[in-house]
């Protein structure tokens, strides 16, 4: 009995539209990008065009307005998206708003569907998604932003957040914190929908990072924010999933970024070994094209391989998806080799051109810069490993092997 790799005609479709919608649309329009107006003209133009075109919000059922793709379909899209910086934004598919959304349609009130989601889901508004503290770090149950209720009416928000992406360029705000110290660690934290601006929820700075920014990087949702929360009132009705479920919510939307990041991680990494591979094949050096060369050869292959893999484990892991299987540990195992694949393949772009690489003349230098942050967003490497070491080792006491968490059990 053959495996069958086969993919739905209807998903080849589109993905085939998908990926020339990024090559003859978005990765044309990022020239014409020079400052604020220009961005938001050329943003509202591509979504008009995409809307018309039916690419919109891939992953959102199509009663919502959405594509209703299913993981598989959806992966190949965003395996396409990633290719340029405006792909997801023009299918009002980037994140932070794209796991919120999925969370608000899965736990949010009629009235915060309404209220909320619809202009998020129409791209009249972005949202950002504050978690991360100073004080807690990876350990998101270590967080110290109080919750206290105030009446019947309303909850008092106190604390700081740290590394808010987008809030910079945020209409609403999802903010866990910490409502029952006294449960049990996994429940002592629920999550509030904030309209902003608050007076409550004020952004100290957008924090530098390493990576290479320009004016347009937090208009566009591409900033972090060190935030201080000082008495927020946030109506009671403003509560998402009831109490208790903050961080339950938190850990099933951070999935879905964590795959997010991955798909567009190879759909960066293809694109940057498409532009090596042209300029070896033009570049001469020494009498010779460098594409002659067993090295460069070698340098291609193994970013070939590379890429390979992390095909196949994002095609498994929508397959897991699909049928509704337990992904978590082949999510945190994927979740660190895309992240540490990008690197290695954007790196060996960049030594394959040479100082043009090292400039700024490609996107290359930009994305190097950029990709680093992988390692740590949505859990670091460690953590994760951790996790799946923990998890080789149960499956090695429950079963006497250790395959169950080292994809043995594959189909």
């Amino acid at each position: 009995m053959a495996i069958d790799f086969e993919i739905p005609a209807e998903a080849k479709a589109v993905r085939e539209k998908v990926r020339q919608w990024v090559a003859d649309e978005c990765i044309p329009a990022e020239k014409l990008i020079h400052d604020t107006d220009s961005y938001k003209s050329v943003l509202a133009d591509l979504r008009s065009k995409a809307r018309a075109q039916g690419l919109w919000l891939p992953f959102i059922p199509t009663e919502y307005g959405g594509m209703g793709l299913g993981p598989l379909a959806n992966a190949l899209v965003q395996m396409e998206l990633g290719k340029s910086h405006l792909g997801a934004l023009s299918m009002n598919s980037q994140g932070p708003d794209d796991a919120t959304m999925l969370t608000l349609l899965a736990h949010g009130t009629e009235y915060q569907k309404e209220k909320f989601l619809k202009p998020l889901l129409n791209g009249d508004k972005r949202v950002c998604y504050s978690m991360t503290e100073k004080a807690a770090g990876a350990d998101a149950t270590g967080m110290q932003t109080t919750a206290v209720k105030d009446g019947n009416s309303n909850y008092i928000l106190n604390g700081e957040k740290w590394f808010s992406s987008a809030a910079s360029a945020a209409d609403i705000a999802v903010v866990m914190a910490k409502t029952d110290p006294d449960a049990p660690r996994h429940q002592r934290f629920s999550t509030f929908i904030v309209e902003l601006p608050d007076p409550g929820y004020r952004i100290i700075r957008d924090i530098g990072t390493m990576a290479a920014e320009g004016p347009l990087s937090h208009i566009m949702g591409g900033g972090h924010s060190e935030i201080a929360i000082e008495n927020l009132v946030v109506p009671a009705e403003n509560l998402l999933g009831g109490e208790g479920q903050g961080f339950n919510m938190g850990q099933h939307r951070l999935a879905y970024g964590r795959l997010r990041h991955g798909m567009h991680n190879v759909a960066m990494a293809q694109r940057a070994l498409d532009m090596a591979t042209e300029h070896v094949t033009t570049r001469e050096t020494f009498g010779r094209k460098l594409k002659d060369r067993q090295g460069v050869q070698w340098m291609l292959a193994d970013c070939a391989s590379e890429l390979y893999m992390a095909r196949l484990m994002l095609i498994h892991i929508a397959y897991k998806a699909e049928k509704g299987m337990d992904l978590r540990q082949e999510n945190s195992i994927a979740k660190v080799f895309l992240a540490h694949m990008v690197h290695k393949v954007v790196d060996t772009a960049i030594q394959l051109h040479g100082a043009l690489g090292y400039s700024t003349d490609t996107p290359l230098a930009r994305w190097y810069t950029h990709i680093r942050s992988q390692r740590l967003v949505d859990g670091p490497d460690e953590v994760h490993r951790w996790t799946v070491g923990r998890n080789v080792i149960k499956a090695f006491e429950r079963d006497g092997t250790t395959a169950a968490a080292a994809g043995g059990d594959i189909l």
